[in-house]
């Protein structure tokens, strides 16, 4: 992946000579290590020296208001979109899974997760789809699943790939309440199986702390928040420390309760 504007500064992956010599020891043991990261469009700087680090099967959930700029710096970190200051660091193996699950309606659901990969990939891509609870559709077509199957067909298309940094841009936005109940708990039981570093964008204050490792918030260009989630899985809402932390990020966003 690689960014979409020539003069941006390139995203740099693997940790290989590309990188400074000058990074750190810690630097070097994350999984995501982007510093100073400005963009702007028009006038406005959508995001304005951000720093933002995730550790190897490190799980982050993104907060802010719509036009913050979250989408825009996961953009970035996908190598689909380029800053315009600043450095990015990142595996070379990125996935990501937007709210649409993009499938391609004249390929079966097999071929969409396989996708790109070798032919002997395929008993891999199976494999992903018994993940998920979808093999006895491998040979569906797309326009016969429902929403939530064709959602989990686009998160086994992303973790086939074994991900080092796997990029969730609110994939459950247009499901249906109890269905994306059952994506986030097939979300995080899949990452913790598969271990990647995650980045969640999100509008759903609830979600983030029922998911994450760690949330921040994202408010006029920088990060106002970053909070680490330090509850047991699974997380019961009605619990005390759950509900505390959830009326916290609802207060930094600015939300009356």
């Amino acid at each position: 992946m690689t960014g979409a504007a020539a003069e941006a500064p390139a995203v740099r992956t693997g940790w290989t000579a590309e990188a400074p010599a000058v990074l750190s020891d810690r630097a070097e043991a994350l999984a995501v290590h982007a510093t100073g990261v400005r963009r702007v469009f028009g006038e406005r700087a959508v995001l304005d020296g951000v720093d933002l680090s995730i550790a190897p099967g490190e799980f982050v959930a993104l907060l802010g208001a719509s036009g913050t700029g979250k989408t825009t710096l996961l953009r970035i970190l996908a190598g689909l979109d380029g800053a315009d200051e600043g450095d990015v660091f990142v595996p070379e193996v990125r996935t990501v899974v937007f709210q649409e699950p993009r499938l391609i309606p004249s390929k079966r659901v097999v071929d969409n997760v396989v996708l790109g990969l070798s032919r002997s990939a395929r008993a891999a891509g199976l494999t992903a789809l018994a993940e998920v609870g979808l093999h006895a559709h491998a040979q569906a077509w797309p326009a016969t699943l429902s929403g939530g199957e064709a959602q989990r067909v686009a998160l086994a298309r992303a973790l086939v790939r074994e991900p080092g940094l796997l990029l969730l841009d609110e994939p459950f936005a247009a499901l249906d309440a109890l269905t994306r109940l059952r994506m986030q708990d097939l979300i995080a039981e899949l990452c913790r199986k598969h271990r990647p570093a995650v980045l969640l964008v999100t509008h759903d204050v609830e979600e983030a702390v029922r998911l994450a490792d760690r949330v921040v918030v994202l408010s006029e260009g920088r990060f106002a928040t970053d909070v680490r989630v330090g509850l047991d899985h699974p997380r019961d809402r009605t619990d005390q420390a759950f509900a505390a932390l959830r009326r916290r990020l609802l207060e930094d966003l600015g939300v009356d309760q």
